[in-house]
């Protein structure tokens, strides 16, 4: 059940009129919780036994850790979540590529194939959920957080279905202690998060898919014909747009949704593209993912604590797992790599005479880092994006001003303009806003503008036509 999609909005409607009825908050949870469950088996029913099975195991291992006192046994009752998991995460994602590469490597050295009988099906959201209800145990484990004894609260929190599929990813801490205290539909929050829903709708539809979609569609899934250095370009900086708008759009909207049922979720963008560094980009892009990986990977492995040599191989091991949770795929593994290079290679600049100069803290430095950030993200976004290796190389050549004989002008003028166009447009806004956040700007603006605003997105919306296209993140 997409957002995007007539059958969520008859289905959030209904979930909103019974949610406000005047009812014992248990039994409104109990309704959102049915909800949950029904907006997930939507996609395919048999796959809610995988979410009962997460929520059950990670609530008694809870709180058998917590009773636990030897650490024998509180790292029996870890390796139990951890296992039940990850188990389940590397069968359903990852049994078919580990499965096709050792099939490469046995064939290399001459011993018999393996096959699955049957095809693996990845449930839709899996890596979010898994890895939403693994902090929960972790935190436990590190005393860093009291179970809740109330198995009701905590398949709610596992299975909520504005950020069930697609994030953000939610810490216990954050999203339990608000179903302590009833929660009722209000004009203000109802307000706000139709204004949210309405925005990310708007993102997805309009500008991800229906502007930008069709550029990035016609170069790289063109079948390994070369594109011109235009193509790729416009190409390149459109996918760019496209998977900004695509996500942040989504997020907004499990942002307004859950805002208007009462509850809090945390940011999960603060434009991204105009941050200055890749640590930066990585404090402003998929902030939920980025800040899981380094408070359970990252610091796990030992952070910065371990001298210079150290801290590197710790940020490519962590950047490898984030490109490796994204995708069961090579090219998702390199562009992690790639990411992780680049944080290395910014330590490094920072320490070197230059950046100890300080030449980046000046207004046109600050600019150059701005854009510097933006290009080598989008090198990266390639191999994210490209169906393999052949192909992002292929895209990658003219980016780099080695352009094929055979190159081909694969987009229209109006469609590199479009490209252009939008990544000015959004680069420009995040620069601008960088430091500010959406509630500060809403403050400033007209109520009228507001309304010739929202009516001219809403406008959009009806008009822009085409198919409902998932949501980009819905494959991880």
């Amino acid at each position: 059940m997409l957002f995007n999609s007539l059958n969520f909005i008859v289905f959030f409607a209904v979930v909103l009129a019974i949610y406000a009825l005047p009812l014992w908050w248990p039994s409104k949870k109990a309704v959102l919780l049915l909800a949950s469950y029904v907006f997930y088996a939507a996609w395919n029913p048999p796959f809610v036994a995988l979410l009962w099975l997460s929520t059950v195991v990670d609530w008694l291992v809870a709180r058998r850790l917590y009773r636990s006192t030897h650490p024998t046994a509180r790292r029996a009752w870890l390796a139990v979540s951890l296992g039940t998991n990850l188990g389940l995460l590397a069968f359903f994602k990852y049994g078919t590529f580990f499965l096709e590469n050792w099939n490469v490597i046995s064939g290399f050295y001459g011993l018999g194939e393996m096959a699955f009988p049957w095809n693996i099906i990845l449930p839709v959201g899996i890596s979010f959920y898994t890895f939403q209800t693994l902090s929960y145990t972790i935190d436990v484990y590190r005393k860093e957080l009291t179970p809740t004894n109330s198995l009701l609260d905590f398949a709610l929190y596992v299975s909520f279905f504005p950020q069930l599929v697609a994030g953000p990813i939610v810490r216990a801490r954050d999203f339990l202690p608000q179903l302590i205290q009833p929660k009722a539909v209000t004009a203000r929050h109802l307000g706000w998060g139709l204004n949210l829903l309405l925005l990310g709708l708007f993102q997805k539809i309009v500008l991800a898919d229906h502007l930008l979609a069709p550029v990035v569609t016609a170069v790289y899934d063109s079948g390994g014909v070369d594109p011109n250095r235009m193509s790729a370009w416009a190409a390149t900086f459109a996918f760019s747009g496209q998977i900004f708008f695509d996500f942040a759009g989504y997020s907004t909207c499990a942002i307004g949704i859950a805002m208007c049922l009462g509850f809090a979720l945390p940011d999960n963008f603060h434009f991204p593209y105009a941050a200055r560094g890749f640590s930066d980009f990585w404090r402003r892009w998929h902030i939920s993912l980025s800040s899981w990986l380094r408070d359970y990977v990252y610091i796990a492995l030992g952070g910065n604590r371990k001298g210079v040599s150290r801290t590197q191989i710790n940020l490519a091991l962590t950047m490898l797992i984030g490109g490796l949770w994204h995708g069961a795929a090579w090219t998702f593994v390199f562009w992690g790599g790639l990411h992780g290079s680049y944080l290395i290679a910014e330590r490094w600049a920072r320490r070197s005479k230059l950046g100890q100069a300080g030449l980046w803290n000046s207004g046109p430095g600050q600019l150059a880092l701005v854009l510097v950030t933006y290009l080598a993200v989008c090198i990266a976004w390639v191999f994210f994006r490209a169906p393999s290796f052949g192909a992002a190389f292929t895209i990658v050549k003219p980016l780099f001003g080695f352009e094929m004989a055979t190159a081909q002008a694969l987009l229209e003028p109006g469609q590199c303009a479009i490209a252009f166009a939008v990544t000015a447009l959004l680069l420009g806004g995040h620069y601008v806003l960088r430091e500010q956040r959406l509630e500060q700007v809403v403050d400033r603006i007209p109520g009228w503008l507001l309304v010739i605003g929202n009516a001219f997105m809403l406008a959009s919306i009806v008009f822009s036509g085409g198919e409902d296209r998932a949501f980009i993140y819905f494959q991880f």
